[in-house]
């Protein structure tokens, strides 16, 4: 089974809106091997939401870790590859998932081999349908996988790389190449900055990372900015039904700016290009680089307020973080045509009870499948049976007739 997603940047959603109704992607099967405090784990449901009750430190939040990476990256808490492996354990782990869709199923896992005689070379390791992939890249070909954490909740007050970073999970989920982008960019601005710091100013070899750095930052900036303009229009035509706040988006940046007033991308290349040569001297004294995506920041609004989301209510902040994220589960739906999975860690314990069943609405008029943790299963009492409940304790499994 092989699906083929066109980047965002080549298919804008305006142009190509999806289907009404996303086909729903669910983990049917759930396996984990001396991953965190797991040593041998599976959970087997219907394609129904899950939810996983528990006390602090079961491992509820370990097993939807164990989710967030079955798509490219580090997972929602960018751990360590070895930071995973059980204690006790002999320092490899895996996670296996079979999905169920309308076109069939497939099987996706990831996972680190024990330490060897170079472990310095160990490397996350993925498989699909029981083939090596080339790349973590591949799992988006079967699963699109979105997350809200309470590490996010201080999204709108931190620093604005935890902004970027958000907003790169975002676009990811809808061009699968944008996160090789982003690592090549930062990859040659290093090199540059390295050649700055050593005073090794070969005007050839600057002049052809600065090449490959305006490149490449004008594709990782032109991708977000589409993102940002594609979540803008859809919460502008959503959001008098919608249940949360809606956010108001626009992007910080010199390049970005750049890019947002179109004209031809090589135009864009070509002003930051000269600004990079510019510049080394400032750079070189600064020990960084100034300029560039890398130092965008997406600045967010309470639309409903009409006021800076940073100076709202921690309340107000978790509300509004959560339509965003709903709203690019549904970008993502409309878009590639199937519905992501969601991943909502203790989420029910910041809503009352209304905003819960209104919750609960929103992601069944998805079509996602969502995975939800709580210590009180009594706070999903209103999925019904839209959801199967699992109580974890001492490492097992209880599934609630």
């Amino acid at each position: 089974m092989t699906t083929a997603f066109a980047p965002i940047a080549e298919t804008p959603i305006a142009e190509t809106p999806g289907p009404a109704t996303p086909a729903r992607v669910a983990v049917v099967d759930l396996r984990l091997t001396d991953f965190r405090n797991h040593a041998a784990l599976r959970l087997a449901c219907d394609g129904r939401h899950v939810v996983l009750a528990g006390e602090n430190g079961a491992g509820k939040t370990n097993l939807i870790e164990a989710l967030s990476l079955l798509t490219p990256g580090r997972g929602f808490r960018r751990a360590r590859l070895d930071e995973m492996a059980r204690l006790g354990g002999d320092g490899s782990w895996s996670v296996f998932a079979r999905l169920a869709a309308p076109d069939g199923e497939a099987a996706i896992g990831t996972g680190l081999d024990a330490p060897g005689a170079e472990e310095e070379t160990r490397q996350r390791r993925v498989r699909i349908d029981g083939v090596a992939a080339r790349a973590a890249d591949e799992l988006l070909d079967r699963l699109r996988v979105l997350w809200l954490t309470p590490a996010m909740d201080g999204l709108f007050t931190g620093p604005a790389a935890d902004r970027r970073r958000f907003l790169d999970r975002l676009v990811l989920a809808l061009d699968p190449g944008h996160g090789a982008r982003v690592a090549a960019y930062e990859k040659a601005m290093r090199g540059r900055n390295r050649l700055l710091e050593e005073n090794r100013l070969d005007l050839d070899w600057l002049a052809a990372i600065e090449e490959q750095m305006a490149e490449l930052g004008v594709a990782v900036a032109s991708a977000r900015v589409e993102t940002v303009a594609c979540l803008e229009r859809l919460i502008a035509a959503t959001r008098a039904d919608a249940p949360f706040p809606h956010a108001e988006l626009s992007l910080e940046g010199e390049i970005e700016s750049m890019v947002a007033r179109g004209g031809p991308a090589a135009e864009a290349e070509d002003a930051f290009r000269a600004r990079l040569a510019e510049s080394r001297r400032r750079d070189a004294a600064a020990g960084r680089t100034l300029d560039g995506p890398h130092r965008a920041d997406l600045a967010v609004r309470h639309g409903p307020k009409a006021m800076p989301a940073h100076l709202s209510s921690t309340g107000e902040q978790k509300a509004l973080l959560l339509g965003l994220v709903l709203a690019h589960a549904r970008l993502v739906g409309e878009t590639t045509g199937r519905a992501p999975l969601l991943l909502l860690d203790d989420i029910a314990a910041h809503l009352d009870p209304r905003r819960r069943g209104e919750l609960f609405d929103v992601l069944e008029a998805l079509g996602a499948q969502c995975w939800m943790t709580g210590t009180d299963a009594s706070a999903f009492a209103a999925l019904g049976e839209r959801a199967v409940v699992f109580d974890l304790a001492g490492g097992r499994l209880q599934r609630r007739d």
